[in-house]
């Protein structure tokens, strides 16, 4: 299926006025770089230091990100940057409109060297505490997922965009996915307690993508993430017809106190 552009709001650069989509287009190469960089410091030895709330950074945390943050002043100069690796940006109040950047998503995943390759490099876009747009690439995997309100999301293969759409509930079950490194008793009784015939337990933002790929069905997460850890991911489902919703039901926004999430489940037509 061949992925077509609709309208949605516009940025102004200058005299070029840009959509959402076409701003996470013209990020594509330096998300493309910083899976780059992000891979050549995989394939070393790499030590990870312990930041205050006891995760873990990299190199290769930091060296994605001073890439995607370049390249957000010259796409965007005008829209806020909050990015995991830069504190400062935590104290921000949130505005109008704001990106979340989380250069590598998954690091316990990328520290793991497992061969699954389940960690992200994640730019999202919130307009009025809703995410709009998102990019999420997966460089060991080389899969690139884009998407806007409006616009439609696409997985690129290679200069090619395919269309992405959740899929109809298959009818012997639904597939959920699962975090591998934070899957908590909570999410257990969950999936226990609907329908579920099969849960993939893989990390990141990959999880939110999936569903947007019709791969899998539902996502539930009651344990911590920030804003940053999601709003790409989210994005991208809802522009492909997904929904990110709050336990109660009500759509999941963002603009939180200290950009901390609560519990929420994802899913496509589950």
């Amino acid at each position: 299926m061949r992925w077509r552009i609709k309208s949605s709001p516009c940025l102004t650069l200058g005299d070029e006025e840009m959509s959402d989509l076409a701003i996470m287009e013209r990020l594509v190469p330096a998300v493309r770089e910083a899976g780059n960089a992000i891979m050549e410091i995989y394939a070393q030895p790499v030590e990870a230091d312990e930041k205050a709330d006891g995760s873990p950074v990299t190199e290769a945390d930091r060296a994605a990100e001073a890439i995607l943050l370049a390249a957000l002043v010259v796409v965007a100069p005008d829209i806020p940057v909050v990015s995991e690796e830069n504190s400062g940006s935590h104290t921000l109040a949130p505005t109008a409109a704001y990106f979340l950047v989380d250069p590598l998503d998954g690091t316990r995943e990328f520290l793991r060297r497992d061969g699954q390759g389940a960690f992200t490099v994640n730019i999202g876009l919130i307009r009025e505490g809703v995410p709009v747009a998102g990019v999420v690439f997966a460089p060991a995997l080389d899969r690139m997922f884009v998407g806007a309100a409006g616009e439609g999301a696409h997985e690129y293969c290679g200069a090619l965009g395919t269309a992405l759409s959740i899929r109809a509930c298959p009818a012997d079950g639904a597939v959920a996915v699962a975090s591998r490194s934070h899957r908590d008793a909570e999410t257990d009784a969950w999936l226990a307690a609907h329908e579920i015939r099969e849960t993939v337990s893989t990390g990141s933002s990959l999880k939110f993508c999936l569903i947007a790929a019709g791969e899998a069905d539902v996502y539930p997460r009651f344990g911590p993430t920030m804003e940053w850890d999601t709003a790409a991911g989210d994005a991208v489902l809802r522009a492909a017809g997904g929904r990110v919703e709050c336990t109660e039901g009500k759509l999941f926004r963002y603009g939180k106190p200290a950009y901390r999430n609560t519990a929420f489940i994802a899913r496509g037509n589950a």
